[in-house]
């Protein structure tokens, strides 16, 4: 019933999509960061526009481990690490460019390679992107380049904010900007098409076991029949968008974007304060809400931002809308997490 409820969002993105779909058929795809959140549920989406759509996707899936699968048709594994120079000869029709360190633990400890893989992997990818003149590079950015002092919220593409260069933590945002940069230059100097989606603050039932996201370890202790531990009043709100939205986002930009162009991927009926963000999940799987302190390396990975409020209707003039408003978004997060928890030790799942 639970993956039923999986095809029914995938149907659900087809027909918002509608014919933009057709763009995809018979093309090539590299998509990295397929074993993350975003990149897991997008895989799972093209296998299934393969099998019941006949859209003779080539898909290569780069990622550092085997990703959860309902499908494996058509799928060319790549096992790589972004934060080294990367070479492939192949004349892809899009890149997706989802990989990244987006751990804040992963931020305290180790800064360093979390700049490499934002870095080092942007620039090998557009490097690819520069020799195939057709291929159109879409970068997956963060709501967290925007920093803080912005004097207008929500915020819009083209507002800036700062960010303090002398934390550690900063190597997310601050890397984020320069792959930003990257994409812009490469557009600029060899007329690559590039777009960049800034995203909000994105769940699903896919998340990583390693995760150290406020969601995930939310979704992580519901599933478990545990309480939901919150480590200060969670009072700052955010812009929480379903993964499924997500992915109709990002296809919408792939797809429709003038290139060189940016877009926030935000849902404007899922704006929440922490608090009532892990409320909602606690109230759905049936467990309570307590208070912990943050140890000291949980509190150098947190953002020091408060509210984080995107304006997404630069993307909603490109056809684009969300479907799952919070209460719908979670509660199928979490009938999805159930079932996963079922298959987590089946390497091929087909349902």
């Amino acid at each position: 019933m639970s993956f039923r409820l999986l095809f029914n969002e995938y149907e659900d993105i087809s027909k918002l999509l509608d014919s933009k779909l057709d763009l995809l058929k018979n093309s090539s795809i590299l998509l990295t960061g397929a074993s993350g959140l975003i990149g897991t549920y997008l895989l799972n989406y093209l296998c299934f526009l393969n099998e019941t759509r006949k859209f003779n996707l080539s898909i290569y899936a780069l990622s550092r481990s085997y990703p959860k699968l309902i499908s494996n048709q058509k799928i060319h594994f790549l096992s790589y690490d972004l934060s080294k120079p990367f070479f492939i000869d192949i004349n892809f029709n899009f890149i997706i460019h989802a990989a990244s360190n987006a751990n804040p633990i992963a931020f305290a400890n180790n800064p360093v390679d979390t700049m490499k893989v934002n870095l080092l992997g942007t620039l090998s990818l557009l490097d690819l992107a520069k020799k195939y003149k057709n291929t159109k590079f879409l970068y997956i950015s963060t709501s967290e380049i925007y920093g803080h002092d912005i004097k207008s919220k929500p915020f819009k593409e083209e507002d800036l904010g700062l960010v303090d260069t002398k934390l550690a933590r900063s190597c997310y945002p601050e890397s984020k900007r320069a792959a930003e940069s990257l994409c812009m230059s490469y557009k600029a100097q060899f007329d690559t098409l590039v777009n960049v989606a800034r995203l909000s603050y994105i769940y699903g039932a896919s998340i990583t076991v390693s995760s150290s996201k406020a969601d995930a370890q939310f979704l992580r202790n519901a599933l478990d029949s545990k309480d939901i531990v919150l480590k200060s009043k969670g009072m700052q709100k955010r812009s929480y968008c379903y993964v499924a939205d997500c992915i109709s986002a990002l296809l919408t930009i792939l797809l429709q974007g003038k290139s060189g162009e940016v877009y926030n991927v935000a849902n404007k009926d899922s704006i929440s304060s922490v608090f009532d963000y892990a409320k909602t999940l606690a109230t759905i799987a049936g467990v309570g809400i307590r208070y912990e302190l943050p140890s000291d390396m949980e509190s150098k990975g947190y953002s020091k931002e408060q509210d984080l409020i995107l304006d997404a209707t630069k993307l909603t003039k490109l056809g684009w809308r969300p479907l799952f408003n919070i209460n719908e978004g979670l509660s199928h997060t979490f009938a999805l997490g159930k079932a996963f928890i079922k298959l987590r030790d089946t390497k091929d799942v087909n349902v």
